[in-house]
């Protein structure tokens, strides 16, 4: 039978069975577990279950036509939806799986039912496999968005004191975390008017030459901003390594605490009480 005849058959089917739809919903609700409502369940699905019914009607059975770009978009909401919620990849799928098991022939199925069924089988397998794909580009954009979040959560920029600010590090210290570090420390320097800035890496588990490159980066752009930086955390075991490695940082005052630092800021006179002088 002709792709054209075997759609044609499959529009009557869909429609001429008003239990269907019903039945759809019914099995992915089960699947589900209740997660989601069974209002919210019957939207999603009868959106998609008429704009299947119309793609068949006008673009045969080719998921890839113009006919299902609606198809193809409710899809890509359904499974952001649900990426965002937690489901799984399975989950997911079986939005739209469930739909072909309502639709399986029964014994007294007609050849032509079974022909036209087996090319829904194929349309459906194929829109499975987008719904997942949609599915899967979702989730890496969640993963991306909470790394960045935790990015700037672990790069926080504390105002000490009027002119001083400093950037308590803690973890490891790689170049995407150093370019936020320095944006987040430059900007605070502008917004605050700092003359000051501690940078403290006492809660950096190891300093390698590459560690204290992103360092120096640091320390030279918060000068060209006008601002003097204090590196603070210098442990013992660091500062062999660094001494083992080579690296020198020049000019740049270093010292073993925290404690030191605020107490070399206060002995040049950088810090000002907060809401003395002007802004």
């Amino acid at each position: 039978m002709a792709v054209e005849r075997a759609s044609e058959r499959l529009v009557e089917l869909l429609t001429r069975d008003d239990a269907v739809q019903d039945q759809w919903v019914s099995a992915v609700a089960a699947s589900l577990g209740g997660r989601i409502s069974r209002a919210e369940l019957e939207r999603e699905l009868t959106e998609l279950y008429q704009a299947l019914q119309q793609a068949l009607g006008k673009g045969g059975l080719d998921w890839r036509d113009e006919a299902y770009s609606e198809v193809r978009a409710l899809l890509v909401e359904l499974s952001r939806n649900r990426a965002r919620h937690g489901f799984t990849p399975t989950e997911t799928a079986i939005s739209v799986f469930a739909c072909k098991d309502v639709l399986e022939p029964t014994g007294d199925s007609s050849a032509e039912d079974v022909t036209a069924y087996l090319q829904l089988a194929r349309l459906f397998d194929a829109l499975g496999l987008f719904t997942i794909e949609a599915y899967a580009r979702t989730r890496e954009e969640i993963i991306s968005a909470q790394a960045e979040q935790l990015l700037e959560l672990s790069t926080p920029v504390i105002k000490l004191w009027e002119g001083v600010v400093a950037v308590p590090l803690v973890g490891t210290l790689d170049s995407a975390r150093t370019q936020v570090v320095m944006e987040k420390l430059l900007q605070s320097l502008v917004e605050w008017e700092s003359e000051h800035a501690i940078i403290d890496i006492t809660g950096v588990p190891a300093v390698d030459t590459e560690v204290a490159q992103h360092l120096l980066k640091t320390v030279v752009a918060a000068r060209l901003m006008g601002a003097e930086c204090t590196i603070s955390g210098i442990r013992p075991q660091i500062a062999q390594t660094l001494v083992a490695l080579g690296v020198q940082f020049g000019d740049i005052v270093t010292k073993a605490t925290l404690a030191d630092a605020l107490r070399h800021v206060l002995q040049l006179g950088g810090a000002r009480p907060v809401g003395g002088g002007e802004r």
